[in-house]
This record gives structure tokens, sequence and C-alpha cells, in this order.
């Protein structure tokens, strides 16, 4: 999976946003708030990337167990799924 062209992945004054660009705006309206463990996804989903790739960037970067990263990622995808905002 991936997301799809056209959003912008910014740190602004220490939050990370998600802006849409060009007619990607009327998909998105405003932008989205997104945590750091949010923005480290995104990042991955720039390019196309497996589920367990993103299980284990999580699994890498924060103390967690399996059982809560792959929930969380699960959850991430799917809000971005309901947006409209990857492409599998």
């Amino acid at each position: 999976m991936k997301v799809k062209d056209g959003f912008m992945l910014r740190e602004i004054v220490g939050q990370w946003v998600v802006v849409p660009l060009g007619e990607r705006v009327v998909e998105l309206n405003g932008i989205m708030s997104l945590s750091e463990s949010g923005a480290l996804l995104w990042k991955k989903m720039e390019q196309h990337v497996a589920e367990e790739d993103l299980v284990g960037s999580i699994l890498a970067e924060y103390s967690v167990d399996r059982e809560t990263a792959v929930a969380d990622v699960r959850e991430f995808i799917t809000n971005l799924q309901e947006k409209d905002l990857i492409e599998e």
C-alpha cells in the first residue's frame, strides 16, 4: 500500500501535518494532524510498503509489544482508507 500522490507531510512548530496539494484539496479539506508514530508510518508509506514492514518500523522505533504495534498500524491504515488517502 502507498499514500496517494498529492499530499505533503510537513512538521510545523513541532506538529506533523498532512497538507493536500492541487486537486487533492477536494479530497482532504484542510490539514490532517499526525502523531510522531503516524508521521513515521506516513513517511514509510510514501513508497509501496507492506503492513508487516510498517509493524516492523513501529517495533524498531518504540518500546511496544507486537500485538500493540499491529493494532496501531491497522488503526492508522483504516483511518487513511476511510479518508481515501492510500492506494493498494
